[in-house]
């Protein structure tokens, strides 16, 4: 257990470095807590300091999900364990060791893992993100709709590739990181049931 246990901790604690928050501080000397909607993310990041920041923060997010999983599978980890590595690095995001427990919302970092885990899932998921912003310029709701479709898609390729067989990584994380990444939502999805939730580029 003390292998496994390592890398849990491990991938927390890497997920716990924030990106969203470096990334402007240096480079903009912005603190993003205080701007917009106070969140530790890439939304927030291109508020602080436009397109350069915002794209640097995403990378770094993103990059810490996909990194955890390839490294992890890439050393022989169980699927269980892969897929316990890949809620630990979102966990670590949105409850940061660094930042007091208060980070982000995890849908860049949640994108990484379970690109990695799923590519075929992701990327469905990844287009219904798209469409959905560009229709409605929410980035919550795109967010919100691409992690709720993940789970189905997961099952959908899974039922038409491999007979139906559920491997024990993508029924720990195509559960546990939507449901984390959606309860950090919550927020967003009362101010769009009110019609006051911002757009991408300018009001509600």
């Amino acid at each position: 257990m003390a292998i496994p246990a390592a890398w849990v901790l491990g991938a927390y604690l890497l997920g716990s470095i924030p990106f969203s928050f470096l990334v402007p501080l240096w480079l903009a000397d912005v603190d993003v807590r205080g701007i917009g909607s106070g969140n530790v993310g890439a939304t927030n990041a291109l508020r602080a300091g436009g397109p350069g920041v915002a794209s640097l923060s995403l990378a770094g997010d993103l990059g810490k999900g996909i990194g955890t999983v390839v490294a992890a599978r890439w050393a022989g980890t169980t699927p269980v364990v892969t897929g316990l590595v890949a809620a630990a690095v979102v966990i670590g995001h949105v409850y940061p060791l660094y930042l007091g427990f208060r980070g982000g919302k995890g849908v860049a970092t949640a994108a990484g893992a379970l690109g990695a885990l799923a590519p075929g899932a992701f990327g469905l998921s990844l287009l219904v993100f798209v469409l959905v912003v560009v229709w409605t310029r929410f980035v919550s709701l795109g967010s919100i709709l691409a992690v709720s479709s993940f789970p189905l898609f997961v099952w959908m390729l899974s039922a038409v590739v491999r007979s139906a067989e559920r491997d024990p990584e993508f029924v720990a994380t195509a559960t546990l990181v939507p449901i984390l990444v959606l309860w950090r939502h919550r927020g967003n999805i009362a101010r769009l049931r009110r019609g006051t939730e911002r757009r991408l580029g300018g009001q509600a």
